[in-house]
């Protein structure tokens, strides 16, 4: 009897221990866009212009306005380039973006897809454009296709119709893929 009771003092004490949770609970070390922002706007729309001339309209699910209205981080970004006459030049969409009209630099976070009008599609984990030089470049990998034609590398430097296109390290691809093209 005293082994019974032994034996079943002993199984209640490592149940007993294995049911008690010694870690606590993580927390987030910095408040998320919702919680900062000085507005929340759905269907976001923004005309973008350099010296006054359109160059492009940018739309985002949604924008939490932050920064006394001077950065937005966005939701499903979306930006249609333009040329300086308003001609199509290209698109780039992203899970995630941010735009600061005080460096008028807009990144793109999260499967960033932009598409020339000349059919060539770059895909990357991170794009900027630079609004005042209307460039964009990248220092992370990136694959650019066309039909099966494709080009790869690390970083790029190039304007959203991908003339002059600049391939910065470990550049290959296959098919009659060549960059800089027009």
């Amino acid at each position: 009897m005293r082994r019974i009771a032994c034996a079943l003092a002993a199984a209640v004490a490592i149940l007993s221990a294995a049911c008690q949770d010694s870690q606590t609970p993580p927390v987030a070390a910095v408040s998320g866009a919702a919680d900062s922002a000085d507005q929340v706007l759905f269907k976001a729309h923004y005309v973008v212009t350099t010296n006054g001339i359109k160059r492009g309209d940018l739309t985002a699910d949604t924008a939490y306005v932050l920064d006394d209205q001077t950065r937005y981080d966005l939701r499903n970004a979306h930006v249609v380039f333009t040329t300086e006459i308003g001609a199509p030049e290209g698109t780039m969409e992203a899970n995630r973006g941010v735009y600061s009209t005080r460096t008028q630099i807009l990144e793109g976070w999260g499967n960033v897809v932009v598409k020339s009008v000349t059919g060539k599609t770059l895909r990357s984990p991170h794009v900027i454009f630079n609004q005042a030089t209307h460039q964009i470049t990248s220092d992370t990998t990136y694959t650019i296709t066309r039909g099966t034609d494709t080009q790869h590398g690390i970083g790029f430097t190039s304007t959203p119709s991908f003339y002059p296109f600049k391939c910065l390290r470990s550049c290959g691809g296959t098919g009659n893929m060549l960059l800089p093209e027009r």
